[in-house]
């Protein structure tokens, strides 16, 4: 479970504030920035209008109440009720605002992350787990979400209030102020205390987050073999320790919270009594009015509240720093190439050619060692060779999933590096062992969202895998919904969709990878029967453990541990000793020499 949990493991938090990220997240704000500046326009009206309060409090004392001019005290309260009221109309504009200039940056952000998610290369998903990758895109952007909706805005909104009380304080009496002032330096301390417990928190309950995310989004998509095995008790046992020791961490920052924020009221207090003190000796002394005690206590209480807030905002800042640093390094993360421009005016023809190709996943673990041979257009070749020879990386080369460290390899005539991804990969089309299904109903995962194949071409494609017998037993027919992952589907019908599927883009090459590997006897007639037709005027190359299913090739090359061993027709290679004719033996239980007789190939 450790290596799970080293695996699934957060990055490490930074900075606090970091100037570099912080100027990168601004610039999200920019197509926005007049919509800010509006938001902080009323941000610092409704400060005003706050700060009012106190002066129209002490107005109101000393000039009215004291006199028993009832007129007079009523203009006062008028006048504190429409300051209220703009106050109140400047914070529901202000948080608004923010929140609208948010959510439009959380959208942009998403959609750039998505976006680029789309365009890095599958190596980029072998190393990061899927729950990290949601993660990004919907928990750390939300992060942000904070400071962009009231983070930015607030900082500045708080800094102006601190900066508008403490020149009222010093406006109304410099000695008292310089007396509230003294607490100061226990409320530094409380809070520098109080950043350093919470950020350490912060970074484990991160960390305990992510581990807790990969692991229910691993077990849930793995649900099928838990059950199988009977292993939900030991699963559910592995996800109460990880609960658990996420909801200590929780406890622990709930803990300091529950520390620091009586210790500012207790502070607070403090300040106020000294306040009290010093203000009834001067009012006895003549030196200060009653109005101007009760303004000054007001001004006060309102000191704290944005000191109080900008401790918050610390916090905003820590989880927004982490967040964007994440996200950034995700968006950093170099996409595949897009080659060339892939203009290439004449007619696609559909040869392919690799000479002298090596390739590896990883530096000097060679999966493909010197390979060459070539695919005339309109040429059927089949590869074959053991698990792991290296079949699906040659796929995946052609695709451009992942790219060759040596020797050439070319599309038409055309190095792979010189096509545009989009134009190389629209001439291919691909059918895997291992078929995924989207959420939608049939026609939607035949057609992927490409509305220039109709519902007739669906159709079509699904009558020439012979589909249509399995189509006729569903009540609304292409359009029937299909269960998350194609869940009531067998394995043989998914495979079948995926033949369909290709076919409807109607792809100039056609890739076959295993694909009737896992099919009954009856289905894989199904798939063979359309193939003569199909794959007719069509470059074509099929991988396939069932020999039965290649015998028609005009070429096959034999792989054996990323090298081609043989290169020949199905009768050249059953003629000779070697890889094919061992695996040919072995697969039908025949001496060497003996070919099996249809009616036993058939069976």
């Amino acid at each position: 479970m450790s290596d799970v949990n080293n695996y699934h493991e957060e990055e490490v938090l930074g900075k606090a504030y970091d100037a570099r990220l912080m100027k990168r997240l601004l610039t999200y704000i920019r197509p926005y920035r007049r919509w800010l500046l509006l938001a902080v326009v009323f941000l610092l009206l409704g400060s005003l209008f706050q700060i009012s309060f106190a002066f129209i409090t002490q107005i109101a004392i000393d000039e009215y109440i004291g006199s028993g001019d009832q007129a007079g005290l009523l203009r006062m309260a008028l006048i504190f009720l429409v300051a209220v009221i703009l106050a109140s109309g400047a914070a529901y504009a202000q948080l608004y605002i923010t929140q609208w200039l948010g959510q439009k940056v959380l959208h942009d952000i998403r959609m750039q992350v998505f976006a680029h998610l789309q365009s890095l290369r599958l190596s980029y998903f072998d190393k990061n787990p899927v729950g990290r990758l949601v993660t990004r895109v919907t928990s750390d952007v939300n992060v942000l979400n904070e400071m962009f909706s009231s983070g930015v805005v607030a900082v500045i909104g708080d800094l102006f209030m601190l900066a508008l009380i403490v020149g009222a304080l010093l406006y109304y009496n410099w000695k008292l102020a310089l007396i509230t002032f003294v607490v100061l330096p226990l409320l530094v301390l409380a809070t520098f205390l109080f950043r350093a417990k919470v950020r350490r928190i912060y970074r484990e309950v991160r960390t305990r987050v992510a581990r807790l995310n990969a692991f229910v989004q691993e077990h849930i998509t793995g649900i099928r073999l838990l059950q199988l095995f009977v292993r939900e008790n030991h699963t559910f046992d592995e996800f109460n320790d990880i609960n658990r020791d996420l909801r200590s961490v929780h406890f622990r920052g709930i803990y300091y919270y529950a520390i620091f924020f009586p210790t500012v009221e207790i502070i607070g207090a403090l300040s106020l009594a000294l306040l009290l003190y010093y203000g009834g000796v001067q009012i006895n002394e003549a030196t200060l009015t009653f109005g101007e005690l009760v303004a000054f206590i007001h001004l006060v209480e309102r000191f704290y509240r944005p000191i109080r807030d900008l401790s918050e905002k610390y916090n905003i800042l820590q989880a927004s720093m982490a967040s964007s640093e994440r996200i950034f390094a995700l968006l950093d993360t170099v996409p595949a190439d897009g080659g060339g421009d892939g203009n290439h005016s004449r007619s696609f023809k559909g040869g392919i050619s690799l000479e002298k190709v090596w390739f590896a996943y990883k530096p000097d673990e060679w999966v493909l060692k010197d390979v060459s041979f070539t695919v005339e257009p309109g040429e059927k070749v089949a590869l074959v060779g053991a698990t792991g020879a290296g079949k699906t990386s040659l796929v995946s080369l052609l695709y451009r999933f992942y790219d060759y460290q040596r020797g050439s390899m070319k599309l038409d005539g055309v190095e792979l590096t010189d096509w545009s991804l989009g134009r190389l990969r629209s001439h291919l089309g691909l059918v895997l062992q291992d078929v995924f299904m989207f959420t939608g109903d049939y026609a939607g995962n035949i057609r992927l969202r490409d509305q220039r194949i109709s519902d007739d071409d669906v159709k079509r494609a699904l009558h020439r895998v012979g589909f249509d017998r399995f189509l006729e037993t569903l009540p609304d027919g292409i359009h029937t919904e299909v269960q998350e992952r194609g869940a009531t589907l067998s394995t043989g019908q998914k495979q079948l969709l995926s033949f369909a599927r290709a076919l409807a883009f109607d792809p100039d090459i056609l890739i076959l990878d295993e694909a009737t590997s896992s099919v009954d006897t009856e289905t894989e007639l199904l798939i063979q029967k359309a193939l003569d037709e199909l794959l007719k005027d069509r470059t074509s190359i099929v991988i396939a453990h069932r020999l039965s299913t290649i015998e028609k090739a005009d070429k096959i090359v034999v792989l054996h541990h990323g090298e081609v061993r043989e290169i020949g027709t199905h009768n050249e290679l059953i003629q000779q000793p070697g890889i094919y004719q061992t695996l040919y033996r072995m697969q039908y239980q025949k001496p060497a020499g003996q070919e099996p007789s249809p009616a036993a190939k058939s069976k």
